[in-house]
């Protein structure tokens, strides 16, 4: 078992994820959609932006505290919603949840998760945050609602950029389905994961814990593939989200926005912050890296909304420079997971103090003090995505 300490960046938790998680929830997770050219962007495009290094400046107190939606955090980085997650480490959401307690940043809990919203109520004890999928069945959303409203969770994170399903191929190959097919090169590779078969076996959490049992008709696995080809709701509009912030009546944030004109509808809804994502390259491939698409998003919502972005980012310096090019907060998935999957809790936990280091050691070398006060001046070329009039 590696000593935590001597992992040193978000890549070594990657290769000991691949080598102990199952190939089909592995791949899951580090996959886009088609030919992966969005996926492989949102990382290539954060690097294209270059830091510019101050020197003697007075850096000894610094700090990377900050809020999102009025949350006080310890830096300006949130768990992002992941489907699955209970399928990269057994647990997984509680895990998550409680390391991101431990350190101080809210944790999304997805309506796809394996671990219901009570699981991580009762387990962590402290509020969280839940995504909603928007289904056909009004009365299950309405539903999911007001479990969250029970669980004490503090904002709800509405994804709209889920109508449809983007073509994951990787997906098709390994024949991840609901339930996943019990192929022989599946069943093959789970002999070579012995760590993570025990820890399944230690578990009852095996199945989609917000929607099993929950949702009309779905009683166990088998009848939950049937519902979920069927629920997806392509006739989600902006109206849609006026009944569901009037539902919710809390914190309301809105997730999968790549669009100026997108970003004023957000506005327009009364949402609390919005989140500029492609899904992780997972819908629709073709489309701009999440960093590329966050200065117009943001020229065009103004200071009327929050702004968190996520997509690419695997490091404290992302988080750097998403935070230069004028988002809030931002959100972190794959990282989380390559963490989650290859050291459970203890690995999540380090991942976060990874990033808060390279957060806070980058803005020294940049000659500034306090993450609240970044903007594009830590950056030698931060004009490089601008599409916007001026």
């Amino acid at each position: 078992m590696p000593n935590p300490a001597q992992i040193t960046c978000v890549e070594d938790f990657r290769i000991l994820a691949k080598r102990r998680v199952p190939r089909m929830f592995y791949d899951y997770a580090d996959s886009g959609s088609w030919t992966e050219g969005t996926y492989r962007a949102n990382t290539a495009d954060l690097q294209k932006l270059k830091f510019r290094q101050r020197v003697a400046v007075d850096i000894e107190k610094r700090t990377l505290r900050t809020t999102m939606i009025g949350v006080d955090v310890a830096m300006p980085v949130a768990i992002a919603p992941t489907g699955l997650t209970g399928m990269q480490h057994a647990d997984g959401e509680i895990l998550g949840a409680r390391a991101a307690a431990a350190f101080g940043i809210p944790f999304t809990l997805s309506t796809m998760s394996i671990c219901s919203i009570e699981d991580i109520a009762e387990h962590t004890r402290k509020p969280f945050w839940f995504q909603l999928y928007v289904m056909r069945d009004r009365d299950f959303i309405g539903g999911l609602i007001d479990r969250a409203k029970a669980a004490n969770c503090s904002a709800l994170v509405l994804t709209l950029d889920l109508q449809v399903l983007g073509q994951r191929h990787k997906d098709i190959k390994n024949g991840l389905s609901t339930p996943p097919k019990p192929t022989l090169a599946n069943l093959v590779n789970l002999v070579t994961k012995p760590r993570w078969c025990m820890g399944m076996l230690g578990t009852r959490r095996r199945t989609f814990g917000n929607i099993v049992g929950h949702a009309k008709g779905v009683k166990d696995l088998s009848s939950l593939s049937t519902w979920t080809a069927e629920q997806f709701d392509p006739r989600l509009s902006w109206d849609d989200i006026a009944w569901i912030k009037k539902r919710w009546g809390g914190k309301l944030v809105v997730k999968g926005i790549m669009d100026a004109a997108d970003a004023r509808l957000a506005v327009d809804c009364g949402a609390d912050a919005l989140i500029v994502s492609n899904h992780g390259g997972r819908q629709l491939d073709g489309a701009p890296s999440s960093i590329s698409a966050l200065p117009a998003i943001a020229h065009a919502a103004g200071k009327d909304i929050e702004i968190w972005m996520d997509g690419g980012i695997r490091s404290g310096q992302d988080v750097l420079r998403a935070v230069a090019m004028g988002a809030q907060g931002t959100m972190i998935g794959r990282a989380f997971l390559y963490a989650l999957g290859a050291m459970g809790e203890a690995g999540v936990l380090r991942c976060l103090q990874m990033i808060a280091n390279e957060l806070d050691i980058s803005m020294a070398f940049c000659g500034h003090t306090d993450i609240r006060k970044i903007d594009r001046s830590v950056l030698v070329n931060g004009s490089i995505f601008d599409t916007h009039a001026a």
